[in-house]
């Protein structure tokens, strides 16, 4: 699983959606979460044919609400992978949970609730001194399996949060 997930991160990095698009679970396909809480409801899920366009989709969608105000995430695809998909970043995370979350925050964590089935990823990367408690962040990578095979199902991005 720990290469499947470094294998998506690569892919996220180098914008290569069409091979990302493949690893996407062919029934739900993946929800993307900005904050630790997935909610199904508010949270923006794609399916395969969705993530290999992703690329060159210039929608803004909403993606849930910013954290503290409420107001609706409204970004285009590239803008959402900048501010909620640091891959290039998590590539390199100093400390990996593997079905574990590393660090909570204040935010709900309930991946296992809502896909009990989940196996995940947490690339985690410490905060920095002296303000370590807010500036760490974790790139979490969820995956089940489809016949036979582990297709990723969730993207969240969990850091401290008001």
């Amino acid at each position: 699983m720990t290469r499947l997930a470094y294998s998506v991160l690569a892919y996220i990095k180098d914008e290569d959606f069409l091979a990302l698009s493949r690893v996407v679970h062919p029934e739900f396909g993946v929800v993307f979460s900005p904050y630790a809480t997935i909610n199904l409801t508010t949270d923006r899920r794609f399916n395969e044919s969705q993530i290999a366009a992703l690329g060159t989709d210039t929608t803004v969608y909403v993606w849930g609400v910013y954290n503290g105000s409420g107001r609706p995430i409204q970004l285009t695809p590239a803008e959402y992978f900048v501010e909620f998909v640091p891959a290039a970043d998590h590539m390199d995370a100093v400390i990996i949970g593997i079905n574990q979350v590393v660090r909570s925050g204040n935010a709900l964590e309930n991946m296992t609730d809502i896909f009990p089935n989940v196996q995940f990823v947490d690339f985690h990367i410490p905060g920095n001194e002296p303000a370590e408690e807010l500036t760490w962040s974790s790139l979490r990578l969820g995956f089940e399996e489809y016949n036979g095979n582990l297709r990723l199902i969730a993207i969240v991005y969990s850091a401290w949060s008001v």
